[in-house]
């Protein structure tokens, strides 16, 4: 993981909570098909973000991140379900909502960023 990359950093640190999320659904609450939900798409992010480095071109590393953009989103949708269905608390929910929300709002601004910039 690279340490100067905010993205590199705040995705692997998300897959970390998206695994001890997991791992607290089923041990704690007995749910054992939304805890692999949010673990597939929670630890993909960070994974994708990763396999973006060594993209095979310009076009293929805004595919990746976008990629990585709908995993984000599809964990946002599983972190909401998650809470209205009462298998998170409301603390836990903030906490995981607010961090799945700055890694999309990241990854949306260098997606625009990169589409801009090969318009040029």
């Amino acid at each position: 993981m690279q340490k100067d990359n905010i993205l590199h950093q705040k995705s692997y640190a998300f897959a970390i909570r998206a695994v001890n999320l997991s791992r607290y659904l089923t041990k704690e609450k007995k749910e054992y098909v939304l805890s692999k939900q949010i673990l597939r798409s929670g630890t993909s992010i960070g994974a994708l973000v990763s396999e973006s480095e060594f993209a095979q071109s310009h076009a293929d590393f805004i595919n990746k991140l976008t990629v990585s953009l709908k995993e984000a989103n599809e964990t946002k949708y599983w972190i909401n379900l998650l809470h209205d269905t009462n298998f998170i608390s409301e603390t836990m929910y903030v906490s995981l909502l607010s961090d799945i929300k700055e890694i999309i709002g990241l990854l949306v601004s260098i997606i625009k960023k990169l589409k801009t910039k090969s318009k040029k």
